[in-house]
């Protein structure tokens, strides 16, 4: 009994002041829809936290922005309903923070990205507020014709030391997320019309009308003019470029 409460002591003692976790962390909503994420304090203290919804996009190299309310790539926020907007979390607990849905007048088909944010409010802890923020992806896709179209924009090579990358620029022209990588994109490096590199991509993903940088390190020892020839396929169509770089 004794070795129990200590060990159950440590356990707690272990635990960081301030820990929240969501499931799921990505909500897709259909139109007009509802759907429930779970938010979990994992941390020894109890939490309270307010919620509110912000813009969200991915910068060119996939890192996330939170996007202020609004026109442009803000608005679906708007668009999103949550409840409640202040959580009260004991530790180990598990509430229910429902996330809907309401289409405008107007509303273009497609998806469109926004974020659910949960942000505890300070606590003091040895001189030091401790405060943490945690951001839920959703996704509204608003019924209609739904477009897919990538397209290939250009090819260059970085070079940082003794590594080299390849750095593919690609926009997103259609109006749903598409997820790139070495299922839907292929690059064949050719020398003198011999092959001499498959560099592989890692996937990530690009949000309608979007650009991205897609970095794929070539570790190669093989220098000097080659053709790449990249192949990106999007779901309906393959796009085929060929660019002459140096390695």
């Amino acid at each position: 009994m004794i070795a129990a409460a200590l060990a159950a002591a440590s356990l707690v003692a272990a635990r960081p002041p301030v820990a929240l976790a969501a499931s799921p962390v990505r909500v897709r909503l259909l139109g007009k829809s509802t759907r429930t994420v779970r938010i979990t304090n994992w941390g020894a203290s109890e939490v309270v936290a307010d919620v509110d919804t912000a813009g969200f996009a991915l910068g060119l190299r996939g890192r996330p922005h939170i996007v202020r309310r609004g026109s442009g790539s803000g608005r679906a926020a708007s668009w999103i309903a949550v409840r409640p907007r202040r959580l009260a979390v004991a530790p180990g607990r598990t509430v229910a923070l429902t996330v809907s849905s309401r289409l405008p007048l107007g509303a273009e088909p497609g998806d469109h990205p926004a974020l659910v944010l949960v942000a505890t409010r300070p606590r003091e802890r040895g001189g030091v507020a401790v405060r943490m923020r945690i951001g839920i992806v959703v996704v509204v896709r608003v019924p209609g014709a739904i477009v897919h179209r990538l397209a290939v924009r250009g090819i260059r090579v970085r070079r940082n030391g003794d590594m080299r990358t390849l750095e593919l620029s690609v926009a997103n022209r259609g109006n749903v997320t598409e997820r790139i990588g070495p299922a839907r994109l292929r690059i064949v490096l050719l020398q003198r019309g011999r092959v001499v590199g498959r560099p592989r991509p890692a996937s990530r993903e690009l949000l309608p009308h979007g650009r991205a940088f897609e970095q794929i390190p070539f570790r190669g020892r093989i220098t000097g003019p080659m053709t790449a020839v990249v192949e990106l396929a999007d779901g309906v169509h393959v796009v085929r470029r060929r660019f002459h770089v140096r390695m």
